[in-house]
């Protein structure tokens, strides 16, 4: 220990000085390398096993200090473990100079192995290794916590519109990932999958609140009406009033937005998005430094590891893609039916339709386009905007199918509702400069194939509908037609959807069948 004390004074202002017990285990190293070649050979002539004897002692010796020092560690340093380490590697060299020396013993040297019990480095190491993760996950849970707390999601915050508790949390994140890749254990690739579990689990923690609460697309769909039929050749005044959710009523924006102190409100939204993605993007590179790392370090098992190392948060990215998934759908569905219900359920096609068409919609519309496109990260961007088309073609559709009797359209409307379904594509195109026209095409197909029902005379839609009823009932249906089922989703082949149109249609002879077939009221 002198020695040691001694070198260890020497080289104590230098950047990479060994701990006092590393020096240690190598000079014991050598003194029992010593101990063979020099004074075994002169000692066996007293002592058939002095050099056994020799390393046992030896060995005792260092884990009288080794105990000592194992007692008083707190944490699992890059020093501790480079004298665990090293005391590993010294019982290893000390226990296989035993049984060199002493094979042609009685007992094949088991005597003095028993001598020298073993330092169980690698337990310690665990233990130490399960108390280090705890501590630094614990640190990271209650970060998680309070910064969620304390987040308003701002979206003037900073420039890259993330929430700060994002930034915080993934800070913690890495600085622990990189303490974990500076500990210079062997063994990391193995030990790294019960930390990364740890992480994964703060984490998706911190996704599944930023998602919470932001609601899904079934919070803002309206409930469809019950089934009326038009009262032919009168001016519909808007008595017809739907229900609405249960909201908190709430100051709007001139774009209809809700103002910044509302934790749910449309750009609080977009920044629970951009902070998603901007995670998921985050863990992708730490997950990738990771791996690369552990391979330039060439740790042990790390190629029996690699798919493991290139997937260790892989849980919470998904959980990223899936939470952006519902806060845009969710986000999109508020504007078209929370936010523009003055320009769509209360507004659009409402008495006269020719002179409630959808410029008002599109106006609206667009204003929001612009906070998106100021607010909404590009590389969600599109995402974003396609759900906002695909909710307001899912709104136009409602409008046309389920508006109640305060809508009613006759054959030469038709023409009016294609263009206005036209000029709505047309806004999300931009000149080209907006969505892709593969995109627009692909999510207006229903729109596509409803529209031409709207042209269609109504003794031929009276025809089709009877055609599909006798198709699903069976022949019980040629003495009383059943009301069909509401379909999950609108389609020109099937009777609901048909009916629908009928009970919006504007003529004497869909009336007549309504009310002989159905007995449908003019109001609700």
């Amino acid at each position: 220990m002198e020695k040691a004390d001694s070198i260890r004074r020497s080289s104590k202002n230098q950047a990479n000085a060994l701990p006092v017990l590393s020096i240690l285990a190598k000079d014991i190293g050598e003194l029992a390398n010593n101990e063979r070649e020099i004074y075994s050979p002169i000692l066996n002539k007293w002592h058939p096993l002095a050099a056994g004897v020799a390393v046992a002692t030896l060995h005792s010796c260092y884990q009288n200090e080794l105990k000592q020092f194992i007692v008083g560690l707190t944490e699992l340093t890059p020093d501790a473990v480079q004298v665990l380490e090293s005391a590993n590697k010294l019982e290893k060299d000390l226990v296989q100079i035993a049984v060199e020396e002493s094979v042609d013993s009685e007992d094949g040297g088991k005597a003095v192995i028993r001598e020298m019990p073993p330092f169980e480095i690698e337990g310690v190491i665990t233990l130490l290794m399960k108390e280090w993760i705890s501590t630094r996950i614990d640190v990271l849970r209650t970060c998680v916590e309070r910064s969620l707390q304390q987040e308003v999601w701002n979206p003037r915050v900073n420039k890259e519109r993330i929430a700060p508790s994002a930034v915080e949390v993934l800070q913690i994140t890495e600085e622990t990932l990189d303490a974990f890749l500076q500990l210079p254990i062997p063994s990391l690739p193995a030990l790294l999958p019960d930390l990364a579990s740890s992480l994964d689990k703060c984490l998706l923690h911190y996704v599944s609140k930023t998602k919470s609460g932001c609601g899904s697309r079934k919070t803002f769909v309206p409930t469809m009406p019950a089934l009326t039929r038009c009262t032919v050749g009168s001016k519909f005044q808007s008595s017809w009033k739907k229900e609405k959710p249960q909201v908190l009523p709430k100051k709007k924006s001139q774009a209809g937005m809700s103002n910044s102190d509302d934790l749910f409100g449309i750009p609080q939204l977009y920044v629970r998005i951009n902070t998603l993605r901007h995670l998921c993007t985050e863990l992708e590179i730490m997950q990738r430094r990771v791996a690369t790392n552990l391979r330039n370090a060439g740790s042990a098992n790390v190629e029996n590891n690699s798919n493991g190392l290139e997937k260790i948060f892989d849980s919470s990215m998904a959980a990223c893609l899936e939470g952006i998934q519902q806060i845009s759908e969710a986000t999109a569905y508020k504007v078209i039916f929370r936010n523009l219900s003055n320009v769509l359920w209360e507004g659009l096609y409402v008495g006269e339709p020719a002179s409630a068409r959808i410029e008002p919609m599109l106006k609206k519309l667009e204003q929001n386009l612009e906070v998106i496109s100021d607010t909404v990260n590009d590389r969600v961007r599109a995402w974003v905007i396609t759900d906002i088309m695909k909710a307001s073609f899912d709104g136009l559709l409602l409008v046309l199918l389920s508006g109640g009797p305060s809508r009613a359209f006759s054959l030469q409307d038709s023409q009016m509702i294609e263009d206005d379904f036209r000029s709505l594509k047309d806004l999300f195109w931009a000149n080209g400069d907006g969505l892709s026209n593969d995109s627009i095409d692909k999510h207006s197909s229903t729109m596509k194939e409803v529209l031409p029902l709207f042209r269609t005379d109504t003794v031929s839609l009276i025809e089709r509908f009877k055609h599909l009823m006798l198709e699903s009932c069976g022949p019980s249906a040629k003495y009383k037609l059943p009301l069909p089922p509401t379909s999950a989703q609108w389609d020109p082949t099937e009777p609901n959807t048909i009916l629908r149109v009928l009970c919006h249609r504007n003529d004497e002879e869909a009336t007549r069948f309504l009310r002989k077939t159905y007995n449908l009221p003019k109001k609700l």
